[in-house]
């Protein structure tokens, strides 16, 4: 287990120009597996996971890690939605954390051709990011996040709008990270995906977790009739 964890959230809350986006939130996660956020959309998956990031400001509660917040912080990174691309090539997206981190540029060239193979990229190192697919660009996005071998990782919808087997790809990045030891928290709106990853699984509804438990009872039992509601597929309000 991480010496981040585990993550202690109490109260914690979450607002813009006066409206609530996430919270009060209570939630206490260890640092094994994949934690799988879902539910409807505007529920504030994206929110929580910018909040528990230290990307969306904090109002009110607490957020406490098992180490220094600094630390925590310089342990982990996150994967957007939509990859931020630098406009460079794929070599200098993988070399630019690294050198922020500073290392040397001969290392960090060599850290990037080995993570643009891992990722199926090592014939593209380069070409400008920005040209490249909506797959390639997750895919290096991916590379780029986990190249600093992080402790923990953020991902908000990684495969949203891709194909199959660009999604198949992802997660098989994915699956082989968290088989080293990296903690994976993601949100997405696919349940095949959720149930294919998910060790354990948060569901939102409203701005607040409804229910956080281990994945399997979860998916075959919900405790709460939203939850068993937005399994089945229906609308929920």
């Amino acid at each position: 287990m991480s010496d981040m964890f585990p993550l202690s959230v109490k109260g914690a809350k979450t607002s813009r120009r006066g409206k609530v986006l996430v919270g009060p939130v209570d939630l206490e996660l260890d640092g094994q597996g994949t934690c799988v956020v879902i539910g409807p959309n505007g529920a504030g998956k994206t929110s929580l996971l910018r909040l528990l990031h230290g990307a969306a400001r904090l109002n009110s509660g607490q957020i406490n890690w098992a180490c220094s917040t600094e630390a925590a912080h310089h342990d982990q990174t996150f994967v957007f939605q939509r990859p931020v691309m630098l406009r460079r090539s794929v070599e200098d997206n993988l070399i630019y954390p690294l050198r922020m981190r500073g290392m040397a540029r001969k290392q960090a060239k060599a850290l990037a051709a080995d993570w643009a193979e891992r990722v199926g990229l090592q014939d593209m190192l380069r070409r400008p990011a920005p040209v490249l697919s909506g797959g390639e660009q997750q895919k290096l996005a991916l590379a780029r996040a986990l190249i600093v071998a992080p402790k923990l990782v953020f991902l908000d919808e990684p495969c949203a709008s891709l194909d199959g087997r660009a999604m198949r790809e992802i997660e098989e990045i994915l699956q082989e990270a968290r088989a080293g030891g990296t903690r994976l928290i993601l949100s997405t709106h696919d349940m095949g995906q959720a149930k294919r990853l998910a060790d354990t699984v948060v569901f939102m509804f409203q701005g607040q977790v409804h229910e956080h438990s281990p994945a399997e009872p979860f998916f075959a039992q919900p405790e709460t009739s939203r939850a068993a509601a937005f399994l089945r597929g229906d609308i929920v309000e």
